[in-house]
């Protein structure tokens, strides 16, 4: 497992080599104890406080006059990841690396990157999409990072990965474990969360080419 100060500094090249080629030959990457224990442990305990003290919203499904809340389809709740904290800094940073690197090796001209908090309580899930349309918008590259500890075997939750030209066809499924994450093609990789029987903590994230138009840069949201 990697240090929780390499992290925040300079995340393991052999990783990033690893992510890289695996989202060039498949198209996805997960990769067990890629975020640090003792990370995991600090958003988690920030995302249960928020839990308790009700400060989530409820995650809807489309974006801006398409947004609606469907529980029939998604059943988490959310909150947009700040600055506010160390490990909340901590975590954006690595992802900011993470973006550099994508930037330089595959040139994908990401712009910025954005993520939520996502709390699903039990028997929560969230059906069959896929994070972006070709053409529509401009989330490129997809992120989950998982903070439960210990998440038992019969526990649910688990992302289900689809393969891009037959989404039919299971090609991954990721336990929820602290350390996990994952990394796919935004409009090209169909997954699921399946019903979770525990309270289930993760952040998913985007990153994003600009989308503005007539001089006005795209809202992140």
């Amino acid at each position: 497992m990697m240090q929780s100060d390499a992290f925040a500094t300079a995340l393991p090249r052999e990783r990033l080599a690893e992510l890289v080629d695996a989202l060039v030959e498949n198209g996805w990457y997960v990769g067990e104890d890629f975020i640090p224990a003792e990370l995991c442990a600090e958003l988690y305990q920030e995302l249960g406080a928020m839990a308790d003290q009700e400060a989530l919203d409820a995650a809807g499904i489309g974006r801006g006059q398409e947004h609606a809340l469907r529980r029939d389809i998604r059943g988490d709740a959310i909150r947009w990841l700040d600055r506010e904290s160390q490990a909340r800094r901590r975590y954006l940073e690595a992802m900011g690396e993470l973006q550099q690197e994508l930037n330089q090796a595959l040139f994908l001209g990401l712009f910025e990157y954005e993520a939520h908090f996502a709390h699903y309580p039990p028997g929560a899930f969230y059906r069959r999409h896929l994070d972006s349309f070709r053409g529509r918008a401009n989330r490129v590259v997809s992120t989950v990072g998982y903070l439960n500890p210990d998440w038992p075997d019969d526990g649910g939750g688990e992302m289900v990965i689809f393969d891009a030209e037959d989404p039919e066809r299971e090609v991954a499924r990721v336990r929820p474990q602290a350390g996990t994450f994952a990394c796919f093609l935004s409009d090209s990789v169909p997954h699921e969360v399946l019903p979770t029987r525990l309270p289930r903590a993760s952040i998913a994230g985007w990153f994003r080419r600009n989308a503005s138009l007539g001089g006005l840069v795209d809202p992140a949201r």
